[in-house]
């Protein structure tokens, strides 16, 4: 194993602990010494990790968001490459810049050669022969709430033109090539609906907080496919 190896699969241990982890696991899980622990563990500090402890009294990793310098296989940086590519071209212009920004991030944590085979790469997304509708206005609102399991107020017209007011708790998005839905709870119909994004006339926050969380109605929603296919 490489030390940049190690250093990540550190960083990850710590990262996966919800107490702090001793020194002398650490080292025996990673097969270094002692020693090179507290090397690695220096390092990762010097680099930015936000590493609490010391010798004898453990290591934690305290939360928020670090990059060390990456390390990726070729298919691996492909797949991220394509995916970031893929949503520049199906989601919303926030939504695409934040993909162009982490792409940018993480290239410049990459080594010398494996950025420049991501700044070069010859893999594309073109747009189909179809082009792909604009992207709705409240795509960004849309996410937000299902983010931070927000209530919205919803004008949809359905397939047969019919208007309809409607108070939802959004909770998952797909995107396809065509189109964007939306599943949500509603509470018109007290049950899972799922809402064409170019259908919605009016969407608007709440300020209120749906009372379960988003897990639970993804766990619902799959329950519900579920039965639906047996």
């Amino acid at each position: 194993m490489t030390r940049a190896a190690r250093l990540l699969q550190l960083h990850d241990l710590l990262r996966r602990q919800r107490q702090p982890a001793r020194g002398a696991w650490l080292a025996d899980t990673l097969g270094v010494s002692p020693r090179t622990l507290y090397r690695d563990i220096a390092t990762l500090r010097e680099q930015g990790a936000a590493i609490d402890g010391d010798p004898g009294v453990g290591y934690r990793l305290r939360p928020g968001f670090w990059l060390p310098p990456l390390m990726f296989s070729a298919d691996e940086l492909d797949a991220l490459l394509l995916g970031a590519r893929w949503v520049a071209t199906q989601a919303d212009p926030e939504l695409a810049a934040a993909a162009e920004q982490a792409l940018t991030r993480i290239a410049s944590s990459l080594p010398t050669a494996l950025r420049l085979a991501v700044e070069t790469s010859g893999l594309f997304v073109p747009r189909g022969a179809v082009p792909a509708p604009p992207p709705e206005p409240w795509l960004p609102l849309l996410r937000r709430a299902v983010r931070e399991e927000g209530v919205l107020r919803l004008t949809y017209r359905d397939e047969q033109g019919q208007t309809s007011q409607r108070t939802i708790w959004p909770f998952a998005m797909a995107f396809f090539a065509q189109t964007r839905l939306i599943a949500a709870w509603c509470e018109l119909r007290a049950d899972i609906r799922h809402f064409r994004a170019d259908r919605v006339l009016a969407l608007a926050e709440t300020g209120a907080r749906y009372p379960v969380g988003r897990h639970t109605l993804i766990a619902r929603w799959r329950a519900q496919h579920a039965a639906d296919k047996s």
